[in-house]
């Protein structure tokens, strides 16, 4: 990885991580995971500075970009399922782009006809794909269980929108998914309760990595495990269109590592900040 974008991986695990541990904090639901350790040293008043021995000014402050650094080429912008498609397939992340240890769950890909729905009851299901969308797709990846360690499962999605105002709506009803819907039934078996969400427009939050971003965070019920995981599904956009990685825990993992857990937040966002390079890639104009 090129010393840029593991500045950019630093980035995104200090928006979509820290601003999540936050929000969380705040909320106070006593059935979401911990979300880490406050301070706990003291602060102690230091000596005032005398005429003998001036404060040393420190460096200037780096002023905050104020754009995105993406400069999109019309020509290269998908106009029809054909083009999406392409681009698609190519900025999806698989195991590779999560780490070593992933490998490609079978099916890998996701039909092309697939278009998850929430439903009033706070089920998904699956319903058509909206006119607004050209094409979408889910890479499925995983590292089979291994002794203390289950089956961690993950996914990622790209979803190419015929306009950015689409891909900005999108963006829009995920965030209003988790408000409407905190405790959701994935499919038999699998749900997810206390999910909270926290969305970061370019320059807000730390967000300097692409032009929208948000997070969720969520503890992780499946009847096939014992005991509650984490959940997180992170999302970023880039022009018209929104790239997501999703982790669904398991025994032996948890966000941030710990004396007797792996962890998976350093995998998710690797992958997510695969997917905005290659998608602005994709779309940029070439000098």
């Amino acid at each position: 990885m090129a010393y840029g974008d593991r500045r950019l991986l630093r980035a995104c695990c200090a928006v979509l991580v820290g601003g999540l541990i936050t929000t969380g904090c705040a909320d106070g639901d006593d059935g979401k995971r911990p979300d880490g350790k406050n301070g706990g040293g003291t602060t102690s008043a230091s000596a005032a500075p005398t005429a003998s021995a001036p404060t040393k000014a420190g460096p200037t402050p780096t002023a905050p970009r104020t754009a995105l650094d993406f400069d999109p080429d019309p020509k290269r912008a998908p106009k029809n399922e054909a083009d999406a498609k392409r681009i698609a397939l190519a900025v999806v992340a698989g195991p590779d782009a999560w780490g070593p240890e992933y490998v490609e769950r079978t099916p890998h890909l996701s039909d092309p006809a697939y278009w998850p729905v929430l439903g009033a009851n706070c089920s998904w299901g699956t319903g058509t794909r909206p006119s607004t969308v050209l094409y979408s797709v889910t890479a499925y990846s995983e590292i089979p269980a291994d002794g203390a360690l289950g089956n961690l499962r993950v996914a990622a999605t790209v979803t190419v929108h015929r306009t950015e105002a689409d891909a900005d709506w999108e963006m829009a009803g995920t965030l209003e998914e988790a408000l409407r819907c905190p405790d959701q039934r994935l499919r038999d078996g699998e749900r997810i309760t206390g999910l909270i969400s926290l969305g970061n427009p370019f320059g807000v939050g730390g967000n300097y990595t692409a032009t929208d971003s948000l997070g969720e965070r969520g503890v992780y019920h499946n009847d096939a495990m014992k005991g509650k995981h984490s959940y997180g599904w992170y999302q970023s956009r880039i022009g018209q269109i929104t790239v997501a990685t999703v982790v669904k825990g398991a025994p032996g993992y948890s966000e941030d590592a710990t004396g007797t857990t792996v962890a998976t937040v350093p995998g998710q966002v690797q992958a997510l900040v695969t997917m905005i390079n290659r998608a602005t890639d994709q779309l940029e104009a070439q000098s």
